[in-house]
């Protein structure tokens, strides 16, 4: 009965241990030249099929890649690790995956991981492109996830992406830590991070160097955690663009914390349309922020216009109860806190405490429409 019991065991065990698969064993070659598609999508079938947890082995080298999807909605339930040792790189030439939504897509998966390694999307001759006015693909986002639970990215590197460099969508517990993102300044569309209908999602111990927002948070994120995180150059941390559409939903329950702007156009953001929306943005928490030479350190714009050539409308996003707490540095401009609210929905619950902004050495200005709340300790410049 024992040696029945320990058989028991062994086999419960044997089940459940993880199983490993190498790319190589499915004939992709680490020299940066030969295309290694279908050996991932060989490797992801086989894992795909397989009922205990797996790992995919990624050694060390560089794996050329086109366009990849790695869909769970026909797999196996089970945690599935992406363990990355080397660089995947994209095709030299932009056009291949240009017209793609992603160069690496995640979806219907419950506990993916992808820890380490660097994605290289070589999107420089394609910035190049759109810097030029020619005819361009819009180009691909490099890693995606969408429709899928306990996610977790860790001490991954995205280096020139074509388009954003990592997209959370439709995801719920999700954690990013230990991600550097690098681009140039002057990179089109190339967001760091971009979250947007989602839930409880967290990044920590990030670097982000890029050519448009370091985080971008669109509508539906509930409970969103971004702490110890360097940014710049970018477009700093933005809430929104808000209030494309008339049937919106909002963004809530969002904390950014400890986190260091250099050089960037903006420090945090919430900006909208002026045109009418149901959506919203409230309990928004920024702390803890060291400005260095930002143009906008504060700002909520409701009335973004990037092309201007919107209609001349009023934004229907509601902004309420937003903390701007210990925010200090200096400006770059002369408006340290700008509030630009909406005129038919103004900001509500605003609380300004312990700012202070200097622009070339004395105190930054600001400037307030439509927005109301209460100021405290040491605040500069007077706002509310």
């Amino acid at each position: 009965m024992a040696s029945l019991l320990v058989l028991s065991v062994f086999f419960f065990l044997s089940s459940c241990s993880a199983q490993s698969y190498n790319v190589l064993s499915f004939g992709a070659k680490p020299d940066g030249k030969t295309d290694a598609t279908k050996a991932f999508m060989a490797v992801w079938e086989t894992a795909c099929a397989s009922s205990r947890p797996v790992t995919i082995v990624v050694p060390k080298g560089r794996f050329l890649l086109r366009s990849v999807t790695f869909d769970g909605s026909k797999c196996k339930p089970k945690p599935v690790t992406f363990r990355i040792d080397g660089t995947l790189l994209a095709p030299a030439d932009y056009r291949v995956i240009g017209n793609e939504d992603y160069w690496i897509f995640f979806q219907h998966l419950d506990g993916i991981t992808v820890y380490g390694g660097v994605l290289d999307a070589r999107g420089a001759s394609l910035w190049d492109c759109k810097k030029s006015g020619k005819n361009c693909p819009s180009g691909a986002t490099t890693i995606g996830f969408q429709s899928s639970s306990n996610v977790v990215v860790s001490g991954l590197t995205s280096l020139n992406s074509q388009m954003f460099h990592v997209v959370i969508n439709g995801c719920n517990n999700v954690k990013l830590q230990g991600v550097k993102v690098l681009a140039a300044g002057n990179s089109p569309n190339t967001d760091g991070i971009h979250v947007q209908s989602s839930s409880t999602v967290s990044i920590f111990n990030t670097k982000i160097s890029t050519g448009d927002d370091c985080v971008s948070i669109g509508p539906g994120t509930n409970g969103l955690w971004i702490e110890n995180v360097a940014c710049g150059p970018g477009h700093g941390i933005s809430i929104g663009s808000l209030g494309k559409d008339s049937v919106e939903s909002g963004v809530q329950n969002v904390t950014v914390k400890t986190v260091t702007f250099t050089g960037t156009d903006n420090g945090v953001r919430i900006k909208s349309w002026a045109r009418p929306s149901s959506g919203f943005a409230k309990n928004i928490r920024f702390q803890h922020c060291v400005m260095n030479n930002v143009e906008n350190p504060i700002i909520i714009d409701q009335n973004y216009c990037p092309d201007h050539d919107c209609p001349r409308q009023v934004s229907g996003i509601k902004i309420s109860d937003v903390l701007f707490v210990d925010i200090h540095g200096t400006s770059a401009t002369e408006v340290g806190v700008k509030l630009d609210c909406s005129s038919k929905k103004p900001c509500t619950g605003i609380r300004l405490e312990d700012v202070k902004l200097t622009y070339r050495n004395k105190p930054a200005a600001s400037a307030c429409t439509h927005a109301g709340g209460i100021e405290a300790g040491f605040f500069q410049p007077n706002c509310l």
